[in-house]
Parts: structure tokens; C-alpha cells; sequence
């Protein structure tokens, strides 16, 4: 579904991705770990054309790298940036509006849909989404993205910041996603989530996959761990 080759990224004379590789196979949870300042995301913003990317990127067999950001995502990606980005004045229901993209012809994903999903949502679904806590702003924003319909979603570092109760919400929250038929590039740094979750997983060090495997297979590998998770 989704294949990266030889991927390499910069922020002005900074080499960050050195040669990334991997594939994400249709209907799988793949997970990207790493300490941070590796290169996760700044993986997930290459894909979606956020950051200029070299290197071949093909999704669905054709290539993306180089597309601008608005005609990968109708290509069927989707991405959910790191920072909840949600519009603070605008209804929760209007954010989720905005996820549309086609308004003539709606996708699979309904905003009665998503609210009767999450009843911290629809109780505020009025309300304008600045006054959301974080994990809600965290939900809002994933919801808005699948209002699109995406075929594959990235979704970069859910739970930083977010209380434990919350944490096992948005890994349910990604789980029923998973299982609705969106396979999902997840870039996390809470290992528990990412195992309890995932099909394969993939850890970054320098810019580069260094290990790709199942969970079992790096609860098994106690050199990876220490070398490129462990703090």
C-alpha cells in the first residue's frame, strides 16, 4: 500500500533522514518508534509533503514524493499532526465539517457518526472547540481527519502530554479505526500503546530504520531496546 525508498529529508543544511525504508502493507497498524529528534516525524511530514522530500515514495503503486501536501491527502492519506491542530473558534461539529472533502458526495465516516462515537464530543458539539481539554482536542483531530475518508491514516504522537485514562482512550480510539478498515502509520513514543496495537513496528536511530519486526519479536530483542528506546 504504502512504500518508502531511500528517503532522505533536511531543514535547511541538517541531513535528518538518511535513507529511510520501509513498506505498510493494506489493513496493517504499523508503529514508529524512536527516542525523539530522530526523525519520526519529520518521516510522517516527508510522506504527506510537509517537508520536501528525496527519495521514492509510492502509495498504491504510484509515486507521491514531490505532490503538494492537498493532492496526497485526496489520494486517500491522511495525517494527524502532532500539534491537535483544531480551529479554537469554530463548533466542534463545524471542525468536523471541515474534514469533508467533498461535500456533494460524503464519505463512509458521519458527523452524527463521530459524536455518537464520543459522548465528551457531543456533549460539546456546540461549544467552540478551544475550550476541549487536550485529550478532546486529540480526538477531535483524528475524528476530523477520517472525516475524509482516508485510506491510510499517520498519526503522529497522540497521547504526548495526555493522562493515562486518556492515553488507553486514544489507543482505543486507533483500534477501532484500525478495525474499520484504515490502516494506520502510528509515530509514538509510549511503547505500551504502540505493542498493545500494532502488527509490525519499526524503530528510527540516525535518521534510518534500525529494527522492523513484530512487538514480540523487540520484547525479545533487549539490545534494540537499550540501544535505541531505553532513556
Amino acid at each position: 500500500m504504502l512504500e518508502v525508498n531511500d528517503l532522505h529529508a533536511y531543514y535547511g543544511k541538517s541531513h535528518i533522514l538518511n535513507g529511510v525504508n520501509f513498506h505498510l502493507n493494506e489493513g496493517e497498524v504499523v508503529s514508529l518508534l524512536g527516542r525523539n529528534g530522530v526523525g519520526r516525524s519529520t518521516t510522517v511530514k516527508s510522506i504527506m509533503g510537509e517537508v520536501p522530500p528525496q527519495g521514492s515514495i509510492r502509495f498504491r503503486g504510484k509515486e507521491i514524493a514531490g505532490l503538494p501536501s492537498h493532492a496526497i491527502a485526496r489520494r486517500g492519506l491522511g495525517y494527524v499532526p502532532e500539534d491537535r491542530d483544531i480551529f479554537p473558534t469554530l463548533t466542534v461539529r463545524q471542525n468536523l465539517e471541515l474534514g469533508i472533502k467533498n461535500p456533494r458526495k460524503p464519505g463512509k465516516w458521519k458527523v452524527q457518526q463521530m459524536l455518537d462515537m464520543f459522548p465528551n464530543l457531543a456533549r460539546r458539539a456546540e461549544s467552540p472547540a478551544g475550550v476541549l481539554s487536550g485529550g478532546e482536542k486529540q480526538m477531535l483531530t483524528m475524528c476530523r481527519t477520517l472525516m475524509g475518508d482516508p485510506e491510510l491514516m499517520m498519526i503522529d504522537e497522540p497521547t504526548e502530554g495526555l493522562a493515562p485514562l486518556i492515553v488507553k482512550q486514544i489507543g482505543e480510539l486507533i483500534s477501532d479505526i484500525a478495525n474499520a478498515g484504515v490502516s494506520i502509520l502510528l509515530v509514538e513514543q509510549k511503547l505500551s500503546i504502540a505493542m498493545d496495537i500494532s502488527h509490525r513496528v519499526l524503530v528510527m536511530g540516525h535518521g534510518q530504520i534500525v529494527f522492523e519486526g513484530t512487538p514480540e519479536e523487540l520484547r525479545a530483542d533487549d539490545t534494540t531496546r537499550k540501544e535505541w528506546l531505553e532513556v
